[in-house]
């Protein structure tokens, strides 16, 4: 059951997941409490990695969606230090349509993000989605960091706080950040990312989704996010707006919900950094989304109680939806980017 599949070139002319929460109901719909809130780690609150999908249950989960969806294909572009396979999920329907590229777990420690593009990959083999994928192709990495993932790591992991049968870290096994290897380009991951992803397809857009830590607010309350367009003095004016425009179908889906809180990440400019280095070297429209709190870290605050997990999870689930569509439609296109002025950097004081 083999799809064809559009290059860089030719555009010229998807088992159980016995982890995971998304399949039993944890899924968040409802509205919070109170915006971005949720139980920091103080010693009490349950930090549990075994609720979480292992690198075995994210590979037979998407074995199993790609001999169910005729639309999707499985790829795989490499293999980590330790050896496992690195995923490329792929809806292409037309080598014309604008392709968006999602990124997940580029950091071991950051879970949720994979948790929710699982939920999103299998929403698109329902029918009701054939009409959408006419017009968008969609390239998902869901799990990026595997060894980070499951804590198979060439360094001690003394000290970090979760419980349950793993460690998550944010690094490699060469203990080496990802998310800074995107000059050099030295890690395997990276390696396969560039060579066999953003080199081998026309790429316009790309979210790389990540968590990042417990305390940053904006007006005084708890952000569950924060978002930053390219920053690097290597792209254009007009990526960086083009960029911007995506961060906007993000900011106004997940701002209007009553329980997204969303401020601007204070970020680099270094080109090591994905969001820049994918904009600067391959000419790609990327957004940055960090969600509150990770799933373990050494640093308390660092990681969020579990109860948060649901509307975090939904938070992500909501973000692909939403720039899947407006990529789809053309309606990205005259996204409103004014809100940038005026969006308030989240700190840990303010």
């Amino acid at each position: 059951m083999r799809r064809s599949s559009f290059t860089r070139s030719a555009r010229t002319t998807t088992a159980a997941l016995t982890g995971a929460l998304l399949l039993t109901g944890a899924l968040f719909t409802g509205t919070a409490a109170a915006v971005g809130e949720g139980p920091d780690y103080r010693g009490n609150e349950t930090i549990n990695t075994s609720i979480l999908s292992t690198y075995d249950d994210v590979a037979r989960f998407l074995k199993d969606q790609d001999a169910k969806q005729d639309a999707m294909e499985l790829e795989v572009i490499g293999q980590t230090v330790k050896g496992r396979d690195i995923h490329l999920v792929k809806y292409l329907s037309n080598p014309d349509n604008p392709t968006i590229l999602y990124l997940a777990q580029q950091h071991g420690n950051e879970q949720l993000t994979t948790e929710a593009m699982l939920h999103t990959i299998k929403s698109l083999g329902s029918p009701s989605k054939a009409s959408l994928l006419k017009n968008v192709n969609i390239l998902f990495i869901p799990m990026f960091n595997a060894d980070g993932a499951m804590g198979d790591v060439n360094f001690p992991l003394d000290g970090y706080l979760a419980k349950g049968e793993r460690h998550l870290t944010r690094y490699n096994a060469n203990e080496v950040d990802l998310n800074r290897d995107h000059v050099a380009k030295e890690q395997p991951e990276t390696q396969a990312l560039h060579e066999n992803v953003l080199r081998a397809y026309d790429v316009d857009y790309a979210i790389d989704l990540h968590h990042q830590g417990t305390q940053s607010r904006v007006n005084g309350d708890l952000v569950s996010g924060s978002i930053l367009y390219p920053t690097t003095p290597d792209v254009s004016p007009e990526l960086v707006e083009k960029s911007k425009r995506l961060g906007s179908v993000v900011y106004h889906n997940v701002d209007r919900t009553g329980w997204g809180h969303i401020g601007r990440y204070d970020g680099g400019s270094a080109n090591t950094i994905g969001r820049n280095g994918m904009a600067a070297e391959y000419g790609i429209a990327t957004l940055l989304f960090e969600m509150r709190g990770m799933s373990d870290h050494e640093y308390a605050p660092y990681v969020l109680g579990q109860k948060s997990n649901g509307y975090l999870i939904r938070q992500s689930v909501l973000t692909m939806e939403a720039t899947i569509k407006a990529v789809a439609d053309g309606s990205i296109d005259q996204a409103d980017t004014s809100f940038w002025d005026t969006l308030p950097q989240q700190c840990n004081t303010c």
